[in-house]
């Protein structure tokens, strides 16, 4: 006799709740200023996500929008 495999039911199904819900932003004339401001002053892109409160990689993108130049190794 072959054996049947057992399904669970009434298991709750597992939710994922480390995970923040993402909340766009768009970019204001001050942001943007800041940017430019802390990119000129050769900060790097870390310090720059956290004075801006963005990620890295949208400090990134929108630097590379504006043709500004992230590089700090001097």
């Amino acid at each position: 006799m072959a054996k049947k495999k057992e399904t669970v039911k009434n298991m709750p199904a597992k939710k994922n709740s480390t995970k923040k819900k993402t909340i766009r932003r768009a970019w204001t004339a001050s942001d943007v200023r800041e940017l430019k401001s802390l990119a000129k002053k050769k900060s790097g892109v870390s310090r720059i996500s956290k004075a801006l409160k963005r990620t890295v990689g949208a400090i990134a993108v929108k630097a590379h929008q504006l043709g500004v130049s992230l590089d700090t190794r001097g």
